[in-house]
């Protein structure tokens, strides 16, 4: 794969904007609540709903490959790299006419954070105070450096709810974004109208609507029909298609496909050996061939080739002599060999389960797959409970700021999926954040590619993956930004 990020396809050059119309947009996963506390603050999970209703501090700028001022005026970083400082712009509103000032700013970081929003973990681990300087600043000061810290503005943290959504238990979602909410009907629909005093100009779209369709094929469909303007893709053989067909905003992610082990003590994933074990049992390519029909990319490596940040160190090969020796060694121990695998019930989930399932018994396993009939349930059973031996996962670091990512899911101090807690991993993580430039961070990562090949705390099964947002011929203006979160202050339909 030839790793590729930005804007694809032929598309006619477009003449003025256009003003009018209703965009409709089918992602990934249907909201059920414009909290950004709640809903997690990323492209597949409701980032690009909420950053309509509450647009966000900083952006990624894909042409720039830099993080630009969107809600905010400047972001300035002091010599010793341990202040931040964030400058408003003048005159900008909530939709409810209160101030967009500093004070508003502290206020809904500090509630993000209490109601441990995504990422709160890593901003607490690395900012150490956030002060209102005055109407138009805040200040934020870090206990280490950060070079890449106006990435995590660029999310939950950035998005900037009114003084007046929380009213005691009832949350409203009252932003200073380009629309404001119409309905919402969770799971389903959600409807949102343009604000006509939006700091940057009324949008050129009348309204946007977010639509919930079963199905990456059913999208592609819609697409084709005009029963949608644009739809969210991630499995290989539907991006693969539709990236021939449609323009749009084609992105990778690292890790795209993972085996996550419950390592908490008692399992049999919190014995290494076993660990160990199911790692040198399971060929990533034989998954990929599998349930992908080799349209995806199978390889053990943290950041493979395409990356950035792809290091000297890949990840281990398969080989199953020293799997059923490692087994062996864990049997003699009093390991009785059964595993429990935790996995969605859907046709590729299915596929995956069945190839780890197989290679994990031909060198001694006992392994059950057991399915969740929904995401919310495999959240329940895999995060919340901790309820597995083995499930299905993905990471999707971005090449753009692979430690937020890596610190969400590796880190002791948060509730990681798969229930590591190693000192050492956090000292490495610390690294990652520290790093002063990015050949310190490509080592600092390396390093945790060793620690992942000793201790085999995850499994890598997919190192790449591809990610379509498409649109329609007549869609122009979308602002792609981190993680496959779309901005639609400047988007228009076309003739």
């Amino acid at each position: 794969m030839t790793a590729t990020r930005g804007i694809v396809g032929d598309q006619a050059v477009p003449g003025a904007p256009t003003d009018g119309g209703r965009l409709s947009f089918a992602g990934y996963m249907p909201i059920t609540s414009l909290d950004p506390t709640v809903t997690p603050a990323t492209g597949s999970t409701g980032g690009t709903e909420m950053a309509a209703v509450y647009d966000v501090l900083m952006r990624y700028d894909a042409d720039s490959r830099k993080f630009e001022p969107q809600m905010a005026k400047s972001l300035e970083e002091s010599v010793d790299h341990l202040t931040w400082t964030l400058t408003l712009r003048d005159g900008v509103t909530f939709s409810d006419g209160t101030p967009f000032d500093a004070d508003a700013v502290v206020a809904s970081i500090e509630r993000y954070n209490q109601k441990s929003g995504m990422f709160a973990p890593l901003f607490n681990e690395v900012v150490q105070n956030i002060t209102a300087k005055d109407s138009a600043t805040v200040e934020f000061t870090l206990n280490k450096p950060w070079l890449n810290f106006p990435a995590i503005l660029s999310y939950g943290h950035g998005m900037i709810v009114a003084p007046s959504s929380q009213q005691g238990d009832k949350f409203t979602p009252i932003g200073a974004g380009p629309f404001t909410v119409e309905n919402l009907q969770p799971a389903q629909q959600l409807d949102l109208n343009a604000r006509s005093d939006y700091w940057g100009g009324k949008p050129h779209l009348d309204a946007l609507r977010f639509v919930a369709i079963a199905g990456e094929k059913p999208k592609i469909d819609a697409l084709k029909t005009d029963g949608v303007e644009m739809i969210y893709l991630r499995d290989a053989d539907t991006v693969n298609v539709a990236k021939e067909v449609f323009p749009g905003f084609l992105d990778f992610t690292n890790m795209s496909m993972v085996g996550n082990i419950n390592n908490s003590l008692g399992r049999p994933g919190g014995d290494p050996v076993v660990r160990q074990a199911m790692a040198y049992a399971i060929d990533p390519e034989i998954v990929n061939e599998r349930a992908r029909d080799g349209a995806g990319v199978g390889g053990s490596d943290m950041f493979g080739p395409q990356s950035f940040w792809h290091g000297e160190v890949g990840g281990i090969l398969p080989d199953a002599v020293k799997a059923r020796e490692l087994l062996d060694q864990a049997k003699a121990g009093g390991f009785d060999g059964k595993i429990t695998y935790v996995a969605v019930n859907s046709p590729e989930a299915q596929q995956v389960a069945l190839a780890v399932q197989a290679q994990l018994n031909a060198v001694g396993f006992d392994t059950t797959i057991e399915y969740a009939s929904t995401t919310t349930d495999m959240v329940m059973r895999t995060i919340i409970n901790r309820d597995y031996d083995l499930s299905l996962g993905a990471l999707d670091i971005s090449d753009i700021d692979p430690e937020i990512r890596l610190f969400n899911a590796l880190s002791s101090t948060r509730n990681n999926t798969i229930g590591l807690k190693s000192p050492d991993m956090d000292a490495l993580l610390s690294d990652v954040l520290s790093a002063p430039d990015d050949n310190a961070k490509r080592a600092a990562i390396n390093e945790i590619q060793k620690f992942v090949n000793e201790e085999q705390p995850i499994l890598t099964w997919s190192s790449t993956g591809e990610v379509f947002i498409a649109w329609s011929d007549h869609v122009y203006g979308v602002k792609p930004s981190v993680d496959l979160i779309m901005l639609f202050d400047k988007v228009f339909i076309g003739d």
